[in-house]
């Protein structure tokens, strides 16, 4: 698979996870694309971490509005009965409880939970941003991410990047599967038919538990 469809096979199997009623957080890069995979009949109210309920799809070229911009910066588009505020509000919202589910990006994520999200020691970055928020406040945490970063793992035993948080990830979703954290380890529970197990297992530095109950990748 190319870089493209990878991230379509991500963010479509993603937006699967998406319940009517749900509050949900997208962080920056690949989880933009999921709001243009939400199934029919499925309504959600997606939440922008600078300021805005009721992000829609990406606008068309041309189209763009220089009022709507996820917290990445990227255009948006505002589905009917969106609201605008600010970042004192919008925090209150996410620290209060209120979002249902975040799905972020990962540098790496392990068997514990804990992610790494925010810097590579040496390289510049930006900060921190929402992230630690995002992850402590939602219901729910969603990785969806490439399995891995120039044939290196990302799913670890244990992090050895700074951390953003620990013990909060729920679910990671790549290219290759889903997988569970759980209190016995990371659960393989969906698998991409182009994809071996044995497969999986080497482009995953912990190690997996196989579910009795494994299927193909929706």
């Amino acid at each position: 698979m190319d870089k493209n469809q990878i991230r379509e096979v991500i963010a479509k199997r993603a937006a699967l996870e998406l319940k009517n009623g749900d509050v949900v957080n997208l962080g920056i890069g690949l989880p933009t694309l999921i709001p243009n995979y939400i199934p029919k009949g499925v309504n959600v109210t997606i939440d922008a971490e600078n300021g805005m309920l009721g992000v829609g799809p990406k606008p068309t070229e041309g189209e763009e509005d220089i009022n709507f911009f996820d917290a990445g910066g990227g255009y948006v588009t505002p589905l009917k009965g969106a609201s605008i505020f600010d970042s004192a509000q919008s925090f209150s919202i996410i620290r209060g409880g209120h979002v249902d589910v975040s799905i972020l990006g990962a540098l790496q994520v392990d068997e514990k939970g804990d992610l790494a999200n925010w810097m590579i020691p040496g390289k510049l970055t930006p900060g921190m941003g929402g992230a630690m928020d995002l992850l402590v406040g939602a219901k729910k945490v969603i990785l969806a991410m490439e399995h891995t970063a120039k044939g290196n793992p990302k799913i670890m035993k244990k992090c050895n990047l700074p951390l953003t948080a620990a013990g909060q990830v729920n679910m990671i979703i790549t290219e290759m599967g889903v997988m569970e954290i759980t209190a016995k380890g990371i659960v393989l529970t969906e698998i991409n038919p182009e994809f071996s197990v044995e497969e999986v297992q080497v482009a995953t530095e912990a190690q997996l538990i196989v579910s009795e109950n494994l299927k193909n990748m929706c």
